[in-house]
């Protein structure tokens, strides 16, 4: 073969493996969520309160001065309750413990809902103390979902609970 056949050659070659990648790449189609389902992610990081005590006289007069304080705090942190209705069902009702070693790390979650695509009436709260009634942080919101949507929920204390993105 001469070197201008052999590029020929060569270049229908390339072409043709380009050609079948490309076909190959558009078929078969992969759905991420069956058809006419949306999402809905409950994904966050929160550190529940320590439990602090105040010092009594006494325990305060038994310290060194330069040890005074006050309250003095467990190094663990509490637990937090979650609940997240789902149009008026209960999907997810949990403690979750802290993290880390010592329990001293935030509580984690990430949760994932299958959802028909349309509107949906979604509920959740969540109590910072280990025991007790009631909540610290509620969100009520309606939501309207597209097929194949994803809605995430995070949680920021510092403005004001829950964020619907």
């Amino acid at each position: 073969m001469t070197g201008i056949a052999q590029r020929i050659t060569a270049a229908l070659g390339t072409l043709a493996i380009v050609a079948g990648v490309a076909v190959l790449s558009a078929s078969p189609s992969v759905r991420a969520l069956p058809e006419g389902m949306a999402v809905v992610k409950l994904s966050f990081s929160h550190g529940g309160p320590r439990n602090c005590r105040e010092l009594s006289a006494e325990e305060l007069s038994d310290l060194p001065a330069n040890m005074r304080r006050k309250e003095v705090c467990d190094r663990a942190r509490a637990p937090i309750y979650l609940e997240l209705d789902l149009n008026g069902t209960t999907m997810l009702a949990e403690e979750l413990p802290p993290s880390g070693i010592a329990d001293d790390g935030p509580s984690r979650i990430y949760r994932r809902f299958m959802v028909s695509a349309g509107t949906h009436q979604v509920a959740i709260r969540l109590r910072e103390r280990a025991a007790g009634s009631g909540f610290d942080f509620v969100a009520e919101r309606q939501i309207t979902l597209t097929e194949a949507q994803s809605l995430a929920i995070d949680f920021r204390p510092e403005t004001g609970g829950f964020i619907f993105n």
